[in-house]
């Protein structure tokens, strides 16, 4: 995306945010905005693709809807089906709400149909699954929106207004990137609204970059990658991205951020039969069966509660590390997860809280499991604080294979120094993101900042992780000479005491003092 459209972007959603500025919290503001831009592109991408398919016929979509050719329409509406997985009527475009509005009508009843077309054209299609209920929160009949029919429909009428500026770039190759812009443009500006909720399902670019760079380490290609907290997909999009994977796999909780995810997937040209995201919990109900990817990137939520039924004492995912993460704390129940779903010639990473690493007691044993038995971590990298939207603690990033040698080491990064502080949020920049993952792509010891530590030293610190363990980064201080600052002191007072005297002589002099 240019720096030009990505600016009149944010121009225009600041413009929105302060139209529902006092009638809706910020998280509301996202999912009707990024609603009604995702209306907007498939508006604008069906009525292109559909002008294409007609360029022969010398005609365009809306000339061929208004004509009684009913053949060529169906023929026209099975080929968008295939293409693009959906299909919507001029009547119910973007642009129609539009020309109601300036019309000064009522375009509530008209919008509610429209967005409920595009779901239902993907009824009984390969589809189906990633169309149903994309628009389910946005409730038109809402009090957040208004308290009376004229208010409602004016507020939304507003709102599409200015997101109608927005220029998708369909004309251009460029990649688009609209919703993943806005989306983390409005986190960044509604992030203390929407409080802690926020930062559970966005990962910040720069973090996105060093989890995608990590997992693609080796490769020229990934055949799938898999996210089992997926969120807003954004993590996702990014590995898929580097790695250019053929396959896109994901699980989400919350239904409205799986909506988002689903958006975010169109909205970033990724095919409907390219991805499959699932809506529920993944420890609870893990929707992805044996499936094995050749990369797993993740988010999870930090220490999460989870039920740690006793059923699972007996699911492949977690029965081999002979406990199961406790109740409270569910990270190794996500990072048991992840392994299990990682095929043997696969790089998985993840975020997690510090805690990971040196926390006893369950979580000890399946930390010592994963190393002595499996041998499956491969780095640790630490991140600086309060780089999370929501959460100012430190994180580390793990780095696991399954097929490390036995006298492979597992290196240590200590990264959480190196950044710039932004208003609130300290930021990775381009050099510190590099060194990081160079730093690990080679292997690379560098004082104060990596080590290459051997399984029999991990053995000796009791399978603790702790970074501080492995990488020095006490500065020491300069060496004070006790004896120069006694004399520079004494050498300060005399010339006091020298001062003093002379003030008291000037003083007499003045007859101020006897």
């Amino acid at each position: 995306m240019s720096e030009e459209l990505q600016q009149k972007l944010r121009n225009q959603l600041w413009t929105v945010a302060n139209t529902l500025r006092g009638n809706m919290s910020a998280g509301d503001f996202m999912y009707y905005t990024l609603g009604f831009i995702f209306y907007k592109y498939l508006s604008e991408k069906i009525e292109k693709t559909a002008d294409e398919v007609l360029q022969d016929d010398g005609m365009t979509f809306k000339e061929a809807w208004a004509s009684n050719d009913e053949e060529l329409k169906e023929a026209l509406k099975e080929e968008c089906i295939q293409n693009l997985g959906y299909f919507v009527e001029p009547e119910f475009l973007y642009s129609t709400i539009i020309s109601m509005i300036d019309k000064k009508e009522n375009i509530l009843p008209a919008l509610g149909r429209s967005l409920k077309k595009i779901e239902d054209s993907t009824l009984g299609q390969d589809s189906e699954d990633d169309f149903g209920g994309l628009f389910s929160d946005i409730d038109l009949t809402s009090q957040k929106i208004g308290k009376t029919a004229e208010e409602k429909n004016r507020l939304v009428s507003d709102v599409l207004l200015n997101l109608n500026e927005i220029d998708f770039g369909l004309s251009e190759a460029a990649e688009i990137d609209i919703l993943g812009d806005a989306y983390e443009y409005m986190i960044g500006q509604f992030a203390a609204g929407a409080g802690k909720k926020a930062g559970e399902f966005y990962t910040p670019q720069e973090v996105s970059q060093i989890l995608a760079e990590i997992v693609i380490t080796g490769k020229t290609r990934l055949k799938s990658v898999y996210d089992p907290t997926c969120g807003s997909g954004s993590l996702l999009l990014r590995a898929a991205r580097e790695g250019n994977a053929d396959t896109i796999y994901g699980q989400e909780k919350n239904p409205t951020t799986f909506n988002l995810c689903r958006m975010n997937m169109l909205l970033h040209g990724i095919k409907y039969n390219n991805f499959e995201i699932h809506n529920d919990d993944t420890l609870e109900r893990d929707e992805l069966g044996d499936k094995q990817f050749d990369a797993v990137v993740a988010n999870p939520p930090f220490s999460a509660e989870w039920s740690a039924a006793e059923k699972f004492n007996n699911d492949d995912r977690f029965s081999k590390a002979g406990k199961l993460a406790p109740k409270s704390k569910a990270d190794y129940a996500f990072i048991l997860h992840m392994i299990y779903h990682l095929n043997d010639g696969g790089t998985m990473a993840c975020v997690a809280p510090h805690g990971v690493l040196f926390r006893g007691a369950a979580e000890g044993a399946i930390r010592q499991f994963l190393i002595e038995k499996k041998n499956y971590i491969d780095a640790i990298i630490g991140l600086p604080a309060n780089i999370f939207y929501g959460t100012s603690i430190p994180t580390c990033i793990l780095v696991m294979k399954k097929c490390r040698q036995p006298d492979d080491n597992i290196l240590f990064i200590d990264a959480s120094k190196e950044f710039e502080k932004v208003k609130t949020q300290n930021k990775l920049r381009p050099e510190h993101i590099r060194k990081i993952v160079d730093t690990y792509r080679n292997r690379t010891e560098i004082e104060k900042y990596s080590h290459l530590a051997s399984l029999q030293e991990i053995k000796d610190n009791d399978y603790n992780l702790n970074i501080p363990r492995y990488v020095d980064t006490f500065e020491e201080e300069e060496e004070i000479d006790i004896k120069a600052v006694m004399a520079e002191i004494k050498e300060l007072e005399a010339k006091r005491a020298e001062l003093d005297a002379q003030i008291e002589v000037y003083l007499k002099e003045l007859g101020i003092v006897e």
